[in-house]
């Protein structure tokens, strides 16, 4: 597994000896502090090391990234693994206002949906079709907030095909629900920052039974990759202490779309009588505002 933060420590190491007396006292703070730099803005680093905010930027800018922002986003990469949840609030001091919440927050997303659209392995998306139509039960693994992810994607994933099991916190404990899983199976496992421990742990258990696993994360470098057959990445960046699951969804939905697409013909057969119980015992308000 690649480890982002000896990169980014180690370049800055390196090109140590080239930076001016002001952007070394940034780098020997950061190098030092990269956790709390991941939260500071500009004004505020170069306020703490005694420089000034443009002598921050370029010093971004010599590290190759565009501007500040860029390499404050590289540094909180590297850390949201091992961010509490204090200082996921923390990130919330850059707002200033609601209406600069709202457009930081959306654009956050937009730009994950973007990033994810632009790096998706189409190759493997087709392979995660084709397992989901190969297996004999899917079960679907997801905790903590990945459990919203997981209960969404086997509702509808229901819906097209009756093998789909998802697997949660309760009565029964993860092993115990995975404990019938055979080679013919097939696991979605989900899991995003900060990974959960629990996920890891059936996943790798479920490994041994040799059983096919597909992985839905944010990054290659995510400790999922390395168990499953298949991993799709969706980013999930966060704007706050608030994890950002809009790509994610967007990328199961389109895995939904792309099952129902295969099975168009039994769905809208199925789909059909489905509508006729929703009406028959009046399960949606189809009133219309006047």
């Amino acid at each position: 597994m690649v480890d982002k933060k000896k990169d980014l420590i180690n370049q800055i190491k390196r090109e140590f000896s080239q930076l001016s007396k002001g952007q070394k006292l940034i780098a020997e703070y950061i190098i030092s502090n990269y956790d709390k730099a991941a939260f500071m803005t500009a004004s505020k680093i170069g306020q703490t090391v005694g420089v000034s905010e443009s002598t921050v930027v370029r010093f971004a800018n010599t590290l190759g990234f565009e501007g500040y922002p860029q390499l404050q986003r590289a540094l909180q990469e590297i850390i949201k693994t091992k961010l509490t949840t204090v200082q996921r609030v923390e990130m919330g001091t850059q707002y200033t206002n609601e209406g600069d919440i709202i457009r930081k927050v959306l654009r956050s997303d937009m730009d994950n949906i973007n990033y994810t659209l632009e790096n998706i392995d189409y190759d493997v998306f087709q392979k995660v079709i084709n397992e989901i139509f190969l297996a004999d039960k899917i079960y679907i693994v997801g905790l903590r907030s990945s459990t919203a992810l997981a209960e969404y994607f086997g509702f509808y994933l229901n819906m097209i095909l009756d093998n789909v099991r998802i697997v949660g916190y309760g009565v029964s404990d993860i092993f115990e629900q995975t404990l019938r899983v055979t080679e013919n199976d097939l696991v979605i496992g989900i899991s995003f920052p900060r990974y959960s421990n629990r996920t890891i742990e059936a996943l790798r258990y479920i490994k041994e039974q040799n059983v096919k696993i597909i992985g839905i994360t944010d990054t290659v470098q995510s400790p999922l990759n390395e168990i499953c057959n298949y991993t799709l990445t969706a980013k999930s960046n966060m704007a706050s202490f608030v994890d950002s699951l809009v790509a994610p969804l967007s990328l199961i939905n389109a895995i939904i779309v792309a099952v129902g697409m295969r099975e168009k013909d039994e769905i809208t057969e199925y789909f059909n009588k489905l509508e006729n119980i929703w009406e028959r015992y009046n399960i949606y308000n189809n009133k219309r505002g006047e």
